[in-house]
């Protein structure tokens, strides 16, 4: 992955903003909304379906919580958690999300699991799940949607039919360039913070943050990515091109996956906008993001463009 292209950089609170782009491409995605008894459970069987989801590269799917919901925003009044889940085609994700429900959300105490987002192309979620019932199993019709019902050991396994899938974005990113690890960590937690308070976007990755950010290809023939050289600071000095100096030790990247063009461009405008506060007094040195020169996929989210007024104000 190629850093953004610096032509005009920009500074606000002594962090320089580079002007350039990330860099992000066409997902299909769905929206699962898991409930149960109560809140803990409903995390416990989240946690789960979104584990080993951080990148397509090897994970099979990009999953995370997007945010936890009420009893009243949820079908059955119980407490619940939405979940997304990103895949690069309809087929592969169908696969994903029958593991990581049957897997993962049956067997967690009391849950049920529904489709989170309206109208998209129907895929199986409780359809094939059904047959654990061993010919116990029941259906309902209500509102023109066919529910699942499986018996368990503490009572029942409700599941939707299917759930809707749908165009998705991933690849956003920022790379957050600091002083040292401590500046780097706040500021990419901090930026993680106030994304997810927005919805219908995941930062997939632990805590939502990569400290291995690739690029693509590698020496070795068998590996289709490899670390991201430019921006390690042990390398400062031996690769052909660095994008640190001496004053950046530590650098962090965050990826944002979303339902929408939009969703994606909003968390990275309120993702850099957490750390400018933080500002060079914080240790934070520069945001940049990655990109593939425009050849990896069509949504080119422009860094000064994200931020706007804020940007223009400053120059």
């Amino acid at each position: 992955m190629s850093a953004a292209t610096t032509t005009t950089p920009l500074e606000l609170n002594g962090v320089v903003i580079d002007d350039g782009f990330a860099e992000a491409f066409p997902m299909k995605a769905t929206r699962l909304i898991i409930t149960a008894h109560n809140p803990t459970w409903a995390r416990h069987a989240a946690v789960a379906a979104t584990g080993f989801a951080t990148s397509v590269i090897a994970c099979g799917c990009e999953a995370g919580i997007e945010r936890e919901l009420p009893p009243d925003e949820t079908p059955d009044g119980r407490p619940g958690i939405a979940i997304l889940i990103f895949s690069m085609s309809g087929k592969e994700l169908a696969k994903q999300i029958e593991r990581r429900v049957g897997q993962c959300v049956l067997t967690c105490p009391t849950t049920a699991v529904f489709s989170g987002i309206a109208e998209g192309e129907a895929v199986p979620l409780g359809k094939n799940l059904r047959f654990f019932g061993d010919g116990w199993q029941t259906s309902k019709l209500i509102a023109g949607q066919r529910y699942w019902r499986v018996p368990v050991m503490d009572g029942e396994f409700v599941a939707q039919e299917t759930t809707a899938v749908i165009k998705g974005v991933g690849g956003g990113n920022l790379l957050l360039l600091a002083r040292d690890t401590d500046a780097a960590l706040a500021a990419a937690e901090a930026a993680v913070v106030a994304m997810q308070r927005l919805r219908d976007v995941i930062m997939p990755f632990p805590g939502g943050v990569v400290r291995s950010g690739s690029k693509v290809g590698s020496k070795y023939p068998s590996l289709m990515a490899s670390t991201n050289d430019a921006f390690c600071p042990g390398l400062l000095g031996l690769v052909k091109h660095s994008e640190l100096d001496a004053r950046t030790r530590c650098v962090m990247e965050i990826v944002i996956d979303g339902l929408s063009e939009a969703a994606v461009g909003e968390a990275m405008r309120v993702g850099m906008q957490a750390g400018i506060a933080l500002g060079a007094a914080g240790g934070l040195l520069r945001i940049s993001a990655g990109n593939y020169g425009g050849k990896l996929g069509p949504y080119h989210f422009h860094l000064h463009k994200l931020l706007g007024e804020q940007a223009r104000a400053a120059t």
